[in-house]
Order: structure tokens, then sequence, then C-alpha cells
């Protein structure tokens, strides 16, 4: 079974740039968030409540999908965002601000619970840190229309929860790096342990 490396992190967090500076360095194949293949995600920045049990439903099943893909590759892959990120902070976020019903997010738990007996664990984790001003500087700064709707405390809560979910993760082995800094991927050749992580995991699948 193929290992793969997790990047973790808020939206504007930087894990678009970091994968694709992992995929160019190391030539290793990365499956992205399905964000433009989710039909309910333009209707969910409208109207959370409405539209949150089918838009992370969709996420859910997918990224399932996604995690399989890497593990029956053959070689060593990377994954933007995992599935534990979505139950564990995207709806629990929606359960916890009563914008899901504690019976949909019962089902969403029970659907949950079955698609994760068959993903296997990361080989490493990269959790992105970062303040809520620099989030919301570089969701301004890429444009995607729908996203220009997600307030602060939206963008906050979440932050929190990833906090709180980072430091009790215990799946795999975990690196955190602070991406404040809009430039920070060009920083990244500085940080020899990561890329040493990163090799030896690469090499190992």
């Amino acid at each position: 079974m193929a290992r793969y490396i997790a990047i973790a992190g808020n939206m504007g967090s930087g894990k678009t740039s970091l994968v694709e500076f992992l995929r160019r360095r190391y030539d290793i194949r990365a499956v992205s968030e399905p964000n433009d293949e989710n039909p309910y995600l333009a209707d969910f920045y409208g109207d959370m409540a409405r539209w949150g049990l089918q838009s992370q439903l969709f996420f859910l099943t997918r990224k399932a999908a996604l995690h399989r893909t890497l593990q029956r590759g053959k070689k060593t892959g990377l994954l933007d965002r995992t599935i534990y990120e979505d139950a564990e902070i995207f709806a629990q976020n929606l359960y916890l601000t009563g914008q899901l019903a504690e019976r949909d997010h019962r089902l969403y738990r029970m659907v949950y619970r079955e698609l994760v007996r068959g993903v296997e664990q990361p080989s490493l984790l990269i959790f992105l840190r970062c303040r809520l001003p620099t989030l919301r500087k570089r969701i301004a700064m890429r444009g995607r229309e729908m996203e220009q709707k997600v307030s602060n405390a939206y963008l906050w809560r979440l932050n929190h929860l990833y906090g709180m979910w980072a430091a009790h993760y215990k799946r795999s082995p975990v690196i955190t790096i602070n991406t404040d800094r809009i430039d920070y991927v060009s920083d990244l050749t500085q940080q020899i342990q990561l890329l040493k992580t990163v090799e030896s995991v690469v090499k190992a699948g």
C-alpha cells in the first residue's frame, strides 16, 4: 500500500501553494480538494444552514475516494486536506453553531465512521497555521467569488477548531508550519527538517 503526505489547514492558509511546491520538488502525485466538483458549494456559502449537510456529505464521499486513490498508487502521494478535517472541523463547526441539526449531524457522523474505515492514515501530516488577517488577505487575493461571503467569525471558529484538532492529532507524525508570510513557500528551503522528513516519506514510498 502506497504512503501519502497530507496537507491540513484552514482556507487561505497556503495549502495549494505548498502542494504545488512539494509536487514539483519531489515529482509526486498530488490530489486536490474537490471544490470545483461540489454542486452545493456556492449555495452553501450563501446559506450554510440550508445546504450544510449536502455540501459536507459530498466532500466526505469524494474525500474518501481520493484517500483510496492515493492508497492504491505505486508511489508516494500528496493530499490537499483530509477526510478527518471535513468531519472533525468543518462539519463539527456547523453543528456547534446550530447550522447542522442534531439528527443530521448523527447521520453525517454515521456515514463518516463507515467511510473512514477504508482510509489508511497518512505517513505524515503537515499542518499550516495562519492568523485571521492573513487568511482574509489571501482569500481576497485569489478572488474566488463564493469565498468572499465567508465571515471573519466563520474563519476564526475554523482556526480555533483547527488548533484544538492539531494539538490532539495522533494518527501520524505532524509538522506544523506558520504560514503568515505571504511568500512563506520561498522560505521552505531553509526548513531542513521539513524537507528531510518529506524526503524520508517519499523514498520509503
